[in-house]
Order: structure tokens, then sequence, then C-alpha cells
């Protein structure tokens, strides 16, 4: 949690953000970080409700998930991310006689259309808006 926490306040001047990670050995506890009590204790909420062991929750404000996802993806103790997202997320889980674990995750709604030149205008106007294209 610790080095997550460093990832936060060092990629985005400015975020907040609250952020939660289920151990899955020793006392098996949750450990939490932030700088924001609302956004940790809804990463506390969601990884609880998730139960499995070595998962990470981060919520975050003042930034978009793709403005740190590198730099998540780049942190030694990280296997891999399920999501990041701004979309509603629901999280498929199997439990066993040792636990629980995270089978994937569903991460907004299914498609609706084909993407018009209207609506390539406008993700590419959000795009540059948040900072990820010039």
């Amino acid at each position: 949690a610790e080095d997550l926490y460093e990832i936060m306040v060092t990629a985005v001047p400015g975020v907040k953000f609250g952020l939660a990670f289920n151990e899955a050995s020793g006392p098996c506890l949750v450990r939490a970080e932030g700088n924001e009590p609302e956004l940790k204790n809804l990463a506390i909420k969601n990884v609880k409700a998730i139960g499995a062991g070595h998962v990470f929750v981060i919520i975050l404000k003042e930034a978009y998930p793709i403005n740190v996802l590198n730099a998540i993806k780049n942190c030694p103790e990280i296997c891999s991310i399920f999501c990041a997202t701004a979309n509603a997320v629901e999280v498929i889980i199997a439990e066993t006689d040792l636990g629980r674990g995270v089978l994937g995750v569903i991460d907004g709604l299914s498609p609706k259309g084909i993407e018009t030149d209207k609506d390539v205008q406008e993700r590419k106007e959000f795009l540059r808006m948040i900072g990820y294209k010039r």
C-alpha cells in the first residue's frame, strides 16, 4: 500500500485518492492509505466486498485513471491490473475452501452502436481536454 501511495502522490500533483489492499497471508488485514478520507473509506468498502487476497482498489479525484496507470503498472509488486476506469464495474469472484479470487471484471456497458464522425471528434476533444493527447 505504501508503494501505491507514493506512486499516486508523485504521478499527479494534487490528486485526491484513497486506496486499500487485501493481504493474503499473515494476519490477512486490509491495508489502507490515501489523502482523502471519504475516498479511502470507499476503497476499504470495495476491497472488503471483493474479499480476495492480493487485491487493491484505488478511488481517485482530480485525475483520470490514465494519468496513473503506467506508473502503477511499473510498480514491481503489481502483477496485473483488471481495469482502470471511471465506469461502473462488477467483479467476478470465485470462492474455494482456501479463499476468494478475482476471475475478471465487467467494465462498463455493452456497445450500443458504431462510432460516427461526430463521436470520433468528441472523443478526441475529450482526450485533449484531459491532457492525454496534444
